[in-house]
């Protein structure tokens, strides 16, 4: 599926979402070529991260012949006329358990007791699950079989379940703990991933206070940075830094210096248009590879993008809706193929309601899917709000972002949209 925000904008025109998409493509190149490297983690420190190259098994699984079951160890043809109303009855030889060696090798007429995973004893080649034995009342040292076994039953050999050589975990996977759990098996400690962009995160704005503590006029509480420390996480970023500033020149440069320090990519949320306190674009605008001018995007038109000390910044706005609509429509594609991570693609739907929207600008409506019950029909997407960039509750209410391309100015219920899950 084509998303229409990445049709080319007319020359002279406000980039659309998909070419402000490449600029910053293009801008974050280092930590792109930087992230296709792979670094080796001890296993305990790889979940969710991307496996770089595949994990192939260095040994056969299971290693040796054991046990499936705790039961009895016997030859099968002892037991082949084995049944609950003639029980065989055998020798026990001895005991063994998981962790053990073999034990002793069980002959005609005789049984070792064994639990599961313990290795097979010699001379033996199937297993009697102990509930289908039964202790010989006349002695203690035999046990009575009352079901038949053949030969391989209850028994685990060699490369049944992996051969050395077998991709196990192919490269691209993102690792869960069941990933994990198979290299454990095969005697991995470490895996070959790739490594985590390293990302800092600063909110500006004299009226931001953090959650919690009282306001004064004017004031509201601070949620952008929390927002996209949490985002970037989502997306396998490690978070470095989550800071918040004024609209102080010297704060602010003292922020980015903070937050660049040790990291791949700094995002400020923020300051970024044309008012008089833009400390962001004050600041950062005509360094190398600066770029401070709106996108025919609704919401999150202005937009930014320059470098610090080496280190690349992305700009957004700072209104809570426009950040994260930007985070979501324009970064996290980005941060996405740095980590290895597959792309979230749109998936159709059908509105459920009219809406309106203005010309000349790609939109993005919050909204929330509604699948109906019949499982072959399209979801219908059900818009959560209008499209002002103060209405944050909305977002809360939202799971996909509708698009609604910049040359339409309205569309009827029923109609096919692309939704972009959130």
């Amino acid at each position: 599926m084509t998303n229409q925000s990445d049709r080319p904008s007319p020359s002279g025109a406000r980039p659309t979402p998909g070419e402000y998409r490449d600029l910053v493509r293009a801008h974050l190149a280092p930590m792109l070529a930087r992230a296709a490297k792979s670094t080796r983690l001890p296993l305990v420190a790889c979940p969710d991260s991307v496996l770089a190259r595949d994990l192939r098994a260095a040994v056969d699984l299971p290693l040796f012949v054991n046990s499936q079951m705790d039961g009895y160890a016997v030859r099968s043809v002892d037991v082949a006329a084995a049944s609950a109303d003639a029980p065989v009855r055998l020798r026990v030889v001895g005991a063994v358990h998981a962790g053990q060696g073999p034990g002793p090798g069980v002959d005609d007429d005789e049984a070792c007791k064994i639990m599961t995973g313990a290795p097979l004893p010699e001379g033996a080649d199937c297993v009697v699950p102990v509930e289908d034995t039964s202790p010989d009342p006349d002695d203690r040292s035999a046990v009575l079989v009352r079901a038949p076994r053949t030969r391989g039953e209850f028994v685990r050999r060699p490369g049944e379940d992996v051969r050395a050589g077998d991709v196990v975990i192919p490269a691209g996977v993102q690792l869960e703990p069941r990933h994990l759990a198979a290299a454990a098996s095969l005697g991995e400690s470490a895996l070959d991933v790739r490594p985590r962009p390293r990302v800092g995160v600063v909110a500006t704005g004299s009226e931001l206070v953090p959650p919690g503590r009282p306001l004064a006029p004017g004031q509201i509480w601070e949620s952008n940075s929390l927002t996209l420390a949490a985002a970037l996480k989502a997306c396998g970023c490690e978070v470095t830094a989550t800071l918040t500033c004024s609209d102080d020149r010297a704060e602010f440069t003292a922020a980015l210096d903070s937050a660049a320090g040790d990291a791949d990519l700094v995002v400020t949320v923020g300051a970024v248009s044309m008012g008089d306190a833009e400390v962001v674009r004050q600041v950062l605008d005509g360094r190398e590879g600066s770029r401070f001018a709106p996108i025919s995007m609704q919401p999150g038109g202005p937009q930014g993008m320059s470098t610090w000390r080496g280190t690349p910044v992305v700009c957004l706005p700072g209104n809570p809706v426009s950040a994260m609509v930007s985070f979501t429509v324009l970064l996290r594609p980005v941060i996405l193929e740095a980590v290895g991570r597959a792309p979230i693609r749109p998936v159709p739907a059908r509105l459920s309601r009219d809406v309106t929207s203005p010309a000349g600008k790609a939109q993005y409506l919050r909204a929330t899917l509604i699948y109906p019950d019949d499982s072959a029909a399209q979801p219908a997407a059900t818009p959560v709000s209008g499209p002002g960039s103060h209405l944050v509750a909305s977002m809360a209410r939202a799971d996909v972002l509708v698009e609604i391309p910049a040359d339409v100015t309205s569309l009827e219920a029923d109609t096919e949209v692309e939704a972009l899950p959130l």
